[in-house]
């Protein structure tokens, strides 16, 4: 069983020394002193656990800076959907792969996706080495014969997920109430439930969400998939910014996780009055994603982190909103617990996926609050080392073949454009 060891690294501002052994943290102690495979010198560095992106959509890193400036739905009619109905199987590959590189430089080390052709991304994440749930992408328009197709290739797929790594997970997933039908949610919701999946989709996302939901339906977005009766513990649901009090409620009776995105909320202008303390206190568990790079442009947990913070500090004239111990469990342990891994801590028993910070930087000088430092002053940039199942993925800011990697997805973003001549 391969074994790490890294030495004095700050825990809480304490300097420890950290035993993985396989794809497990062992021990954590003041010193430790055994002959290792690997031995890393994390003087001068944090441990922190890896951050969980618990909203995204990896392969569109491929449309980084199309349709800027545009609403929704406008940006949804007039741009993405039209590029990608060009996207193929190679292309996601190469759009996931780079975002595994971008994902592991700022410190992610388990992401939540929601793409069509999801082999190509279980291709590119296992080969990266991180953790990932794969959400097979449904949109039905309301139309049987669509339905029926979707029907068979996730059962498909689900079968075929089964020859997946250990670090991969298979999910279920409609893209939203306003693109698939009341049967298919309920067929998915049944579905995922008998296999125990996660049921990973978009609600409450925007204004125009939500109007029409209580047009079409007579009620908003979650008291209609309530109605369905599709909620229950295994859903994520991305986004959230348009729910009321009796919504909240009806999230956390049912032990349905949330996850705010905020960079894709303000961009789009979708809303920035995300209810946190309301799901919070309600005891809804709150997670934090990027969500695609097609609206939030990048796949910096760090930034996430920071603009959720200051807009809840903002929105409610109140600096003591959203503080930094919750964020920290919000971007890491809460989107872990959401994805049913034992990781997000950097204690003995837990899974490896810790990420060593470069204290040597300017944003740690002077150092007198770490997470202050960490997020309000750093960026991705500030990540050193991220290792993920016991496995090393960069080390000082160094993944093999990253430039290649970055060339071929250039490629490939250029030809989608050739291709769809949007």
């Amino acid at each position: 069983m391969k074994t790490i060891l890294i030495k004095q690294a700050q825990l809480d501002g304490v300097p420890c020394d950290v035993l993985i052994e396989g794809n497990t943290i062992r021990m954590v102690a003041d010193t430790i002193e055994m002959e290792v495979d690997k031995v890393l010198d994390a003087t001068h560095k944090a441990i922190i656990p890896g951050f969980a992106n618990t909203h995204t959509h990896a392969a569109m890193t491929l449309f980084r800076g199309l349709g800027e400036d545009l609403p929704l739905m406008e940006w949804l009619n007039d741009y993405i959907w039209l590029y990608e109905a060009g996207i193929d199987e190679e292309m996601v590959y190469w759009g996931a792969k780079m975002a595994c590189v971008e994902m592991i430089r700022s410190g992610t080390t388990c992401f939540n996706d929601h793409y069509p052709y999801l082999s190509g991304t279980v291709q590119a994440a296992e080969e990266m080495g991180l953790r990932s749930v794969q959400a097979y992408s449904w949109i039905d328009s309301f139309k049987a014969e669509r339905a029926e197709a979707h029907k068979k290739e996730l059962v498909r797929l689900h079968k075929a997920s089964k020859q997946w790594s250990e670090i991969t997970q298979f999910a279920v997933g409609p893209h939203a109430i306003y693109t698939v039908s009341s049967d298919s949610l309920q067929w998915m919701a049944a579905y995922a439930k008998e296999h125990g999946l996660m049921l990973h989709f978009h609600l409450a996302e925007s204004e125009t969400e939500h109007k029409n939901s209580l047009k079409n339906f007579g009620v908003s977005p979650t008291r209609y998939l309530y109605d369905l009766k599709v909620l229950g513990a295994n859903v994520v649901i991305a986004h959230g910014i348009w729910l009321s009090p009796e919504d909240i409620q009806i999230l956390a009776d049912h032990g349905v996780n949330v996850v705010h995105n905020p960079n894709s909320n303000f961009k789009l202008a979708s809303g920035y009055k995300f209810m946190y303390n309301e799901l919070r206190d309600a005891g809804v568990r709150v997670c934090l994603g990027t969500d695609g790079c097609a609206s939030s442009n990048n796949l910096d947990m760090l930034e996430a982190m920071k603009h959720a913070a200051f807009m809840q500090k903002a929105w409610r004239y109140n600096p003591e909103a959203m503080p930094l111990n919750e964020l920290i469990s919000i971007a890491s342990l809460h989107g872990y617990e959401a994805m049913g891994v034992h990781a997000g801590k950097v204690e003995s028993g837990w899974l490896a996926d810790v990420v060593l910070i470069d204290l040597q930087q300017p944003a740690f000088v002077p150092n007198h609050n770490f997470y202050a430092n960490l997020v309000y002053a750093a960026n991705g940039s500030v990540v050193d080392t991220v290792i993920c199942n016991g496995q090393i993925l960069m080390e000082e800011k160094k993944i093999d073949g990253a430039a290649y990697i970055m060339d071929k997805a250039q490629e490939m973003a250029e030809k989608l454009v050739r291709k769809t001549k949007v």
